[in-house]
């Protein structure tokens, strides 16, 4: 296996209530990714989510979407590194970001959850906050009481297409994250 990423889990909540909110941008971003290498997620019970393997940059790459709450997004995460023996650190999990405005996605090796459920619960189930995250920008309402209805609502059409562009790019910089070429993988991303 090579220095670089072998799972890459996108953050959601399931159902078609949230398919299109900010809280799945995680998602999305592996949604797209499995879109492009022309695979099928399909259901795996046994790793609790939507799951698939595809080929970048010559590497094969486990993808994943749990299924369950974001709350628990762990136990998804835990049960598939778990089974293929793959440790935190060759771990990529896609979350959405209040922190950064819609378009910007910034690539980050381990820290605290900063009151992200779906990050708490992984560092929790791991036992480790080591692992990689793309940080999807989705910007911040302007009312901090308001979060969790933000970020529960879809954004509107103005940042879904910054969003998407900030995916898109995010994309590009794949094949040096699956070759463990971060501090390159960052500066090109970081860049824009």
């Amino acid at each position: 296996m090579s220095s670089g990423i072998q799972l890459i889990v996108g953050l959601a909540n399931p159902g078609a209530e949230y398919e299109l909110t900010r809280h799945n941008a995680g998602a999305w971003f592996v949604t797209d990714l499995a879109h492009d290498s022309n695979i099928s997620l399909r259901p795996s019970p046994k790793f609790h989510g939507l799951h698939g393997v595809a080929k970048v940059k010559g590497h094969d790459c486990h993808l994943l979407i749990p299924s369950t709450y974001m709350n628990l997004s762990g136990r998804a995460v835990q049960s598939l590194a778990h089974f293929y023996k793959i440790p935190p650190q060759a771990i990529l999990i896609a979350h959405d970001e209040i922190d950064l405005p819609p378009g910007i996605v910034r690539l980050k090796f381990d820290g605290g959850h900063g009151g992200h459920n779906g990050l708490r619960d992984i560092i929790q189930q791991l036992n480790s906050n080591q692992f990689h995250r793309l940080r999807i920008g989705v910007g911040r309402p302007s009312n901090a009481n308001d979060v969790v209805d933000y970020v529960l609502a879809p954004p509107k059409k103005a940042e879904r297409v910054e969003i998407d562009a900030g995916l898109k790019h995010a994309e590009g910089i794949l094949p040096l994250v699956m070759e463990g070429e971060f501090q390159k993988a960052m500066h090109l991303l970081h860049s824009v």
